[in-house]
């Protein structure tokens, strides 16, 4: 079977829960591009830093909370295709809530799926976490036959464990009759993703610049042979979208389900690196240096629990804006401080045209490469583009301005505001790879 790059976009309705964050916002945008003919996204708040990019290209903005089941069924009235990107207690102060928690990433999410089932939607796509099958355990080249992480032993990581508990709901789910009588169904899938950096990152690296600032980056946790993996935002947007391509009905074979139906996957960039290094290049060139001293994995926890303790007590004025994030807290450390990465593998997704396979980055502001990698076997695929750099071989994705096949590509990759714009340029390739020196 063969997919034109924007099956199942053209002329539909999506939803985004938690669309004016910075993944949701990204995922609106590229929707729009792709021919949506309405995209709504459905967010707590009212407005983010992304609210004017989305309103300028028509993205409908709907304020509503995914607890309440009336918002969440205003919101979805009408869709085609859902991605429940909405979720709570990732991080920082947050992960105190657990009220909140539970609240907003399993109630929330069966309000989804009712809403769905009861308004005749037939794609749902979840955005997971790699957290709900990792509980602070080393991981090396895991994949997605790994077990869930018992839900009892998350004891201190309520995100890791509600986000376990909706995944597993919302694949349950699949292939579930409409509530209509129309004989359809609905088909889910579910994406786990690493940690997610790009433009316009609001969470995590934020925090550990103001933490830079104030020199509060005393030294760093675990091993330096640690790795972990990282998801660029638009390798991410990318997943997503041949995710709901792969729930799509016109593409599964007679008495079959679509190829993602009931699937769970990985993505990432596909290139482990330890936290700090990948850290390093940033806080350098903003003239923060990363200490040289390393701390034992036991001593961070015992840190961190020194302020979940104190940050409990506080518990009454977690949400007030003069008090801080937590240095750090116990999940965050078990993230920092294990072997997790996993292998990431396309097990069902051989009907894409494309995929775009990025891998991760050793440096900022040098040459960088972009691989593209087709499906198909033929060639590689008209957007595929390679770009070469000295010294380098990891990957990151930009996005690219194409001229007729077989002419130059010009591609602009803009970072966060502290960081230069490149301009790298390279050829179209088919088996034969002939790059253009940048």
């Amino acid at each position: 079977m063969h997919l034109s790059e924007n099956e199942g976009m053209e002329g539909k309705v999506f939803v985004v829960t938690g669309g004016v964050g910075f993944v949701g916002a990204a995922l609106c945008l590229e929707l729009v591009r792709r021919g949506a003919r309405e995209v709504r996204a459905f967010d707590l708040r009212q407005s983010s830093p992304f609210s004017h990019a989305l309103e300028k290209k028509g993205v409908r903005c709907i304020q509503g909370d995914v607890v309440r089941k009336e918002d969440v069924e205003r919101a979805l009235r009408g869709a085609d295709c859902v991605f429940h990107l909405a979720a709570f207690g990732m991080s920082g102060k947050e992960m105190l809530q657990m009220g909140r928690v539970d609240e907003v990433n399993i109630s929330g999410t069966c309000h989804v799926l009712d809403a769905c089932l009861d308004l005749g939607i037939t794609r749902l796509v979840y955005c997971s976490t790699y957290n709900v099958v990792f509980g602070g355990q080393p991981i090396v080249n895991g994949d997605e036959t790994l077990p869930y992480f018992p839900i009892d032993h998350h004891a201190v990581d309520s995100y890791g464990r509600s986000k376990s508990i909706a995944e597993q709901l919302v694949l349950k789910n699949n292939a579930r009759p409409l509530k209509n009588n129309s004989g359809k169904r609905l088909y889910t899938c579910a994406l786990r993703p690493a940690a997610i950096y790009g433009p316009g990152e609001d969470r995590h690296l934020p925090r550990i610049i103001s933490m830079a600032k104030l020199g509060l980056v005393l030294f760093r946790i675990g091993h330096h042979t640690v790795k972990s993996d990282w998801v660029f935002v638009d390798n991410l947007v990318l997943a997503l979208i041949l995710a709901s391509m792969g729930l799509l009905e016109e593409g599964k074979g007679k008495g079959k389900l679509p190829n993602a139906a009931g699937q769970a996957y990985f993505i990432s960039d596909g290139s482990p690196v330890n936290t700090f290094e990948f850290l390093e290049p940033l806080l350098t060139s903003l003239d923060y240096q990363l200490p040289t001293r390393w701390l034992a994995v036991d001593l961070a926890l015992v840190i961190g629990r020194i302020c979940w303790v104190i940050y409990t007590i506080l518990y009454p004025w977690l949400n007030r804006w003069w008090l801080p994030q937590p240095f750090i807290l116990p999940p965050e450390v078990h993230k920092v401080s294990p072997f997790m990465f996993m292998i990431f593998y396309l097990r069902r997704f051989t009907w894409a045209t494309q995929f775009i396979h990025i891998c991760s980055f050793t440096g900022w502001g040098h040459p960088l490469f972009l691989l593209s990698q087709s499906q198909t076997g033929d060639r590689l695929c008209p957007h595929g583009i390679l770009s070469r750099g000295d010294g380098f071989n990891h990957f990151i994705l930009a996005r690219e301005e194409k001229d007729d096949i077989g002419r130059a590509y010009h591609l602009r990759l803009a970072l966060f505001s502290h960081w230069n714009d490149l301009s790298l340029r390279c050829c179209f390739l088919t088996r034969n790879w002939n790059c253009v020196p940048s």
